[in-house]
């Protein structure tokens, strides 16, 4: 669905949403729509939304009650509107498509252009799974991995996409190619995002010497989950440009893609590359 695209040289601003999403897809829409707007206010092309913006459930099992048809359904028209309302970029964040098997969903990254038009979907591959004191999640019991690594050229460069755990696994990001940038929308616990989020993050960023753009679930939810928030746009030098600790809001910054170029010409590490050529 990618289509081709000469990169801006001038700077433009990236925004991530962080939201405390709850149960009601309704509520979670209207809050989306706001928060983008506040974006758009800043000046954000880009906008990227986090895992699961429209629905933290009650039980795992309330995503699959929401799932869509690929194409069509309340959040996809409500994404396509946005980005054709907005003029902008719109990342999904994550958004729960039907899979094979009836008890299953896909947890799907989707991003539209600033017509409308959805240009690329990745389907999450790495499935978390976590048992630590009184926290158990198992997200194979409710979700079908993807097998597709996925890029997409837009207007600000390539653009590689991943979700959450898949933070955990460089080799993901590795078989990206050169990116420009890596959005990466979340739904981090906060047990484990308290000691690995914000340095993995930066670490993504200094090996592909791209600008990540993290959307993160951050706070307390309705069905007592409690993520870490922490939401953040990382330079290709792993510098924090900006971050929003907790709670609902927006964090925006400039990308300058003059500068990611002089990084990458004063350190042209991704040219160095050996093991791959074996």
């Amino acid at each position: 669905m990618s289509a081709t695209f000469t990169r801006t040289t001038q700077p433009f601003k990236v925004a991530a949403i962080q939201m405390a999403s709850g149960p009601k897809v309704s509520g979670n829409l209207s809050e989306a729509r706001r928060l983008i707007g506040k974006a758009v206010e800043q000046g954000a092309k880009l906008v990227v939304l986090p895992e699961f913006f429209p629905l933290m459930g009650m039980t795992e099992q309330d995503k699959i009650q929401v799932r869509e048809q690929p194409g069509s359904g309340q959040i996809q028209n409500f994404l396509s509107e946005t980005a054709r309302y907005f003029n902008i970029w719109l990342v999904g964040g994550s958004i729960p498509l039907a899979a094979d098997s009836p008890d299953k969903v896909l947890n799907s990254c989707l991003v539209y252009d600033d017509q409308g038009q959805q240009v690329a979907r990745y389907d999450k591959i790495h499935l978390f799974n976590l048992d630590l004191g009184t926290e158990h999640y198992h997200e194979a019991e409710t979700i079908q991995p993807g097998n597709e690594v996925v890029t997409v050229d837009t207007p600000f460069g390539r653009i590689g996409l991943a979700v959450c755990y898949d933070l955990r696994f460089p080799e993901l990001f590795r078989a990206m190619g050169d990116v420009d940038l890596i959005v990466l929308p979340a739904a981090f616990t906060e047990t484990t995002g308290k000691m690995h989020w914000e340095v993995l993050l930066r670490a993504r960023a200094i090996e592909n010497l791209a600008y990540v753009i993290a959307s993160a679930q951050g706070g307390y939810h309705i069905n007592g989950r409690e993520t870490h928030g922490n939401s953040m746009i990382v330079d290709p030098w792993g510098r924090v440009l900006d971050r929003l600790p907790r709670g609902s809001g927006v964090v925006v910054a400039e990308v300058n893609p003059n500068y990611q170029t002089s990084v990458r010409n004063s350190l042209p590490a991704l040219t160095h590359r050996t093991l791959h050529k074996c």
